[in-house]
């Protein structure tokens, strides 16, 4: 089976062909230890089976980003039979600079000279064949989003890795820096050093271009030494460092090249995306577009996903009370509750946000393969660049004051991987509808009418500055690091395939079930126990005799577990009150329980009490928990937001400065385990889902505690005075 490497620039049209030629026979992971996606996928083309890696978009082999030493890395070890570089036929000169190194490297190659149709409109012509001479290797035509020349690319990958060894073709860098170039290649074949999987003349350029990964491959003070000398030398020749000369002299080959074989039929004119641009990009216009179309991104998320999270809600519910009837009523059992509350719980916890994944990243594809996007980095880029982000982190970060979760998983669009961790770290911090519970029932029952609105406007803003400051610190401390220069790269307009739309989509909804929803139903099932265990079986009250001297009771010696049986109007009420005491008084003899109890030292400084503690121990799972563990510790049952016996409760046991600390310690604080499992997922690493944990959950108590110290010090001034 042949091996076959796509690779190009961002926006060249590289998935689009790599998805004509796989079709759904595609796999997605990440590289290994690299938060990089791996796309590959299989063809199978005149009996000549191949297997496709849709290597990163990138603009350069140099080592400054991760997603370049991925490319880079798996040209030199994994060994392609073919590498297509992917050309963007309306930018061909840009464009050639990428496939210029993957010369120098001897690479097989096969140039696929994409969007033919643009440049064609553009008045852009070619004379492919004195191209294909010049270069010295095979170039096809394509239209990629018409699947138009994918035949004959096949054709020329197969004819291709039939030929054996590539003839090398170098450029030509000018005698003195031919010199040097020759002069490093011979110490580096002399000396050893240099690893074998590179070619020498390649490692050579590198080490005077100053790549760092080359230069601790090749660890020979000797040969440093030596490039240390050639680059004093270029410098004063040419009075320019050695990595731009040499940059410079790609650009001169790809010039001549372009020179003698592509031609202008038309003037120059402005195009329908231009003029598109003129308007969408606008300093007026552009942002008031750009926050409408972000507005119908999520309005499309999470208002028309409503509907089927219901049905998936109802569905999961129907599932649970069939699984619990195969036991018989009243019967209290382990594996019911595990089946019930731990699986069929965590399973429906995951899969409920299905039809957010579903439309986000169908919305994000359609900006995407339209050409938007890019526009939408561009637009946004200056406000971002202020708090050290990209201007695609907006985008992720707008979506997660609907849920983290998708908001984590759009950080995909994101090519920096400093940048993309950095929005994923502080996305958290934007407050989730998940928390729309908590201040909607804490909120209204503690502040007055006037003042409600004012402050559901301060939390959100508070988790905003929150997130600007803490992506600022993390960019100038543990993420520190140069972030590549903004390319601003406006691609053409385009409708999006049908195609391209289904496989990003199903493979996005795919991709979260499989992965995120085995680590959430093993949290699922964690907390399920901690919630659950030790039973308790000695109760303080006696809730069966309770009931049954009731007029009109249970006959003596009722189960307590079958008191719903016996219910009626005559002592419901009563019943009901039973259950709910026993309900907490269990729960508080739970792990989860004891926990709260024993944490209540730690929480004291915040306001906070052992019932508040076991609330946010079970709110992990999702923070709309929170509510109805208030409802359990409180004795009052199945409690909502709504509950008005739920609010009197707290505001019998807490002050309004005890109630907003509450709101902020859930704002900042542990985030969902669904956005823990997510992060692992995204960064491909249990280092930073953990330090997000641990790291908002002690941003949060810290901030809590100064709120609540400062504002009870203020309080009994006040009284003072």
């Amino acid at each position: 089976m042949l091996t076959v490497a796509i690779a190009g620039n961002p926006n060249a049209g590289k998935t689009t062909v790599f998805n004509n030629i796989t079709g759904a026979r595609q796999h997605v992971g990440n590289y290994p230890g690299v938060t990089v996606e791996k796309k590959s996928g299989t063809c199978d083309h005149r009996g000549t089976r191949m297997e496709f890696i849709d290597l990163p978009g990138i603009y350069s082999l140099t080592a400054h980003s991760v997603e370049e030493m991925v490319a880079r890395d798996f040209i030199i070890n994994g060994k392609p039979d073919v590498v297509v570089a992917i050309l963007d036929a309306s930018n061909v000169e840009r464009n050639l600079y990428l496939a210029t190194q993957f010369m120098e490297m001897d690479a097989p190659l096969v140039l696929a000279l994409n969007m033919c149709d643009v440049a064609e409109a553009r008045g852009i012509e070619f004379d492919i064949e004195a191209l294909s001479g010049l270069l010295r290797t095979p170039i096809v035509p394509m239209v990629g989003h018409k699947n138009m020349g994918t035949t004959d690319l096949l054709d020329a990958i197969v004819a291709k890795a039939a030929e054996g060894p590539p003839e090398a073709v170098h450029v030509n860098y000018g005698e003195e820096l031919e010199d040097e170039i020759t002069r490093i290649s011979e110490l580096i074949v002399a000396d050893g050093h240099a690893p074998e999987t590179y070619q020498r003349r390649w490692a050579a350029i590198k080490l005077l271009e100053n790549d760092e990964d080359v230069q601790q491959k090749v660890s020979s003070r000797k040969i440093l030494d030596a490039v240390k000398k050639s680059e004093d030398y270029l410098e004063k020749l040419y009075g320019h460092p050695s990595e731009v000369v040499i940059a410079d002299q790609r650009y001169g080959f790809i010039s001549g090249a372009c020179t003698e074989t592509v031609r202008l039929t038309a003037e120059a004119r402005h195009t329908m995306s231009d003029q598109i641009d003129a308007v969408i990009t606008n300093r007026v216009l552009g942002l008031p577009i750009f926050f409408g179309l972000m507005y119908l991104v999520f309005y499309l998320t999470f208002t028309l996903g409503d509907p089927p999270m219901g049905w998936i809600e109802s569905f999961f519910n129907w599932l649970g009370r069939a699984v619990s009837s195969l036991w018989a009523e009243g019967a209290d059992s382990a594996l019911r509750s595990l089946l019930v509350d731990g699986v069929i719980g965590g399973v429906g916890g995951v899969v409920v946000f299905l039809p957010n994944i579903v439309l986000l990243f169908l919305a994000i594809t359609v900006l995407e393969d339209s050409g938007y996007m890019a526009r939408a980095a561009f637009i946004m880029d200056r406000l971002m660049h202020k708090i050290g982000l990209h201007g695609k982190s907006f985008i992720p970060m707008l979506i997660g004051f609907g849920c983290s979760v998708p908001a984590i998983m759009a950080t995909r669009t994101i090519e920096n991987r400093r940048d993309r961790l950095t929005t994923m770290l502080v996305v958290p911090l934007m407050s989730c509808g998940a928390r729309l519970p908590i201040y909607a029932l804490i909120i209204p029952a503690f502040f007055a009418e006037a003042w409600q609105a004012p402050m559901l406007l301060t939390i959100y803003l508070t988790g905003l500055a929150l997130a600007v400051v803490s992506a600022k610190v993390l960019k100038t401390t543990i993420l520190k690091g140069d972030s590549p220069p903004f390319v601003m790269e406006l691609p053409p307009y385009r409708a999006p395939t049908l195609k391209s739309l289904f496989l990003h989509t199903g493979g996005r909804a795919w991709l979260y079930l499989r992965k995120a929803g085995t680590i959430i139903l093993a949290l699922s099932i964690i907390l399920w126990a901690l919630t659950s265990y030790p039973k308790k079986t000695v109760f303080d009250r006696d809730y069966d005799a309770e009931i049954a001297s009731e007029p009109g009771g249970p006959p003596p010696g009722l189960p307590a577990e079958a008191m719903h049986a016996a219910d009626s109007e005559a002592f419901g009420e009563r019943i009901k009150e039973a259950r709910q005491a026993r309900q907490a008084e269990a729960l508080a003899y739970t792990v989860a329980g004891r926990i709260g109890h024993g944490i209540e030292p730690v929480l004291k400084p915040m306001g906070f009490d052992w019932k508040i503690g076991t609330a946010l121990i079970g709110a992990f799972a999702a923070k709309e928990v929170f509510v109805a563990q208030m409802g359990i510790v409180f004795s009052v049952g199945e409690a909502d937001e709504e509950s008005d016996s739920l609010r009197r409760r707290l505001r019998e046991s807490y002050t309004p400065l005890q109630a907003f600390c509450i709101m902020l310690f859930c704002l900042v604080s542990a985030p969902c385990m669904a956005t823990v499992a997510i992060t692992k997922r995204e960064s491909n690493s249990w280092m930073w889902a953990l330090f997000q944990l641990g790291g908002l959950t002690l941003l949060a108590y810290v901030l809590t505690v100064m709120v609540y110290q400062v504002g009870s010090l203020f309080t009994a001034a006040t009284l003072i005075g």
